[in-house]
């Protein structure tokens, strides 16, 4: 799995488990609709820690939460 496959099947799972929508994420991150849109349909090549951090203060978790997942497993993840 490449890693902007990993950081949108995260993300996506994230919103899920807090039942919000990109609208929502929006709304309590401040990331603009359009960025959440892209890194939810692996539109980026990379993401920017920046933006991964405002995703996860809307999501009251930390980086680490976003990234303990099997998503991240660096034997799966390719570049």
């Amino acid at each position: 799995m490449l890693l902007k496959e990993a950081i949108s099947c995260r993300l996506h799972d994230l919103m899920t488990d807090n039942q919000i929508t990109g609208y929502g994420l929006y709304l309590r991150s401040g990331v603009p609709k359009a960025t959440i849109s892209n890194v939810l349909h692996g539109r980026y090549d990379s993401v920017k820690i920046r933006v991964l951090y405002e995703i996860c203060q809307g999501l009251s978790i930390g980086l680490s939460d976003f990234f303990k997942s099997d998503y991240f497993d660096e034997e799966k993840l390719e570049p």
